[in-house]
């Protein structure tokens, strides 16, 4: 066996390996429905290797330069979709069907034309040229909204491989890729073309296939730490988030301050309209929180009725304030859910204090609150407030 047969079946063997590695994936986070462009990239590539042996080791070569060529160009276009839409950006299938059409078209252009010959190499490797480029724009991109190393990594990759498709042409005009279809596959550029391609095909294969488990983890992560009901934090994500507010108010001397909320009599919701009514009424709260209080703010579902929102930058009156823009906008729900009230407990930042130190004295308030007759907070921050111009149920 020659190094180029042996440079064909590894490739071959790499192709089916990214493959399987994606389709794994695929099937662990279905909602990555993206990685189904990668997995069929490879599969679908997996068949250039593996024509070029059969031009190699057969007479009747059409059939197999047809399914070299057609095969690596498909695969080429799956790849941008798929790094699209791993990217966080629309697939660009206008784009993606031109390129496509433009290969087909540039390759029945010079099906008969003279190899060996600069331009009839220029024009054979250009739709890959192009498709290279268009990876190499699509991680910039992420490079630039800062999306992390592995697309700056990603970027380089693809830089290198359009620089080897544009390098090729040159390579193949100067040393010769063979007169023929079959002479080509016995030739040094093909060997050439074959490692130089592999190598740049694995690296950019592994970045890729990085990228994806690192987004898979990520929706793990999240799942962890969202509360399945609501979609707002669970009691995990809440610390990591809080935790994270509290270390910069420390370092940067800014106050912070944390809410408790408590839905008032929500007992009598579930008994007197059912737990899927009293589900209803969690969610539409969660929602409130989120588009009530600031985007900054690390807000969770603790568990049950009870809901918790730590504000950077957020004073005792600041946080006050916020409290009641959520207790006032309560009415809203009631126009298609039970109608409910809340009561909040406060606490800021003091020396000393730790997460749960300031969340328990929160705790405190807010059962300060109901006491006093639910329907408020507490505690009510200087000059005094009167609270209860502002109650709403």
């Amino acid at each position: 066996m020659d190094s180029a047969v042996y440079a064909l079946i590894v490739n071959a063997c790499i192709a089916g390996l990214f493959a399987t590695a994606f389709a794994i994936v695929r099937i662990s986070y279905p909602e990555q429905r993206y990685v189904t462009w990668f997995v069929l990239a490879y599969l679908i590539g997996g068949l250039t290797p593996l024509s070029e042996l059969g031009v190699r080791l057969t007479d009747s070569t059409t059939l197999f330069m047809i399914g070299s060529y057609g095969s690596f160009l498909v695969s080429i276009v799956l790849l941008q979709g798929g790094l699209a839409a791993l990217a966080g950006r629309a697939v660009p299938r206008g784009p993606l069907i031109a390129l496509l059409v433009f290969g087909v078209v540039v390759r029945a252009l010079i099906w008969n034309g003279p190899r060996n010959e600069l331009w009839y190499e220029i024009a054979y490797q250009a739709p890959f040229a192009l498709g290279a480029s268009l990876s190499t724009v699509i991680a910039v991109d992420a490079v630039r909204r800062r999306r992390g190393a592995l697309w700056l990594a990603l970027a380089i990759a693809s830089a290198l491989t359009t620089a080897h498709f544009v390098v090729k042409p040159f390579f193949a005009a100067t040393f010769g890729s063979g007169t023929t279809a079959k002479a080509y596959a016995s030739s040094s550029y093909a060997l050439f073309s074959q490692a130089t391609g592999g190598v740049l095909i694995v690296t950019a294969g592994l970045l890729t296939l990085l990228l994806v488990v690192k987004a898979a983890m990520g929706l793990s992560v999240a799942a962890s730490e969202t509360d399945p009901l609501t979609g707002i934090a669970n009691r995990r994500g809440f610390e990591r988030r809080a935790t994270r507010l509290l270390a910069r108010a420390w370092q940067q001397d800014e106050p912070l301050a944390a809410i408790l909320f408590d839905l008032d009599h929500f007992k009598r919701v579930n008994d007197g309209y059912g737990h899927a009514t009293g589900d209803l009424v969690l969610r539409a709260f969660a929602t409130m929180l989120t588009e009530r209080l600031p985007a900054s703010a690390a807000i969770a579902r603790l568990g049950g009725e009870e809901f918790v929102a730590v504000l950077d930058r957020t004073t005792l009156r600041g946080a006050w304030l916020a409290a009641q823009s959520v207790r006032a906008s309560l009415p809203a729900i009631a126009t298609h859910l039970p109608p409910i009230t809340v009561s909040a407990g406060l606490a800021v930042l003091e020396p000393g204090d730790t997460l749960d130190s300031l969340i328990d004295r929160a705790d405190r308030r807010s059962y300060e609150a109901k006491r006093a007759g639910r329907n408020r907070i507490c505690p009510v921050p200087d000059p005094v407030v009167d609270a209860q111009s502002l109650r709403t149920g």
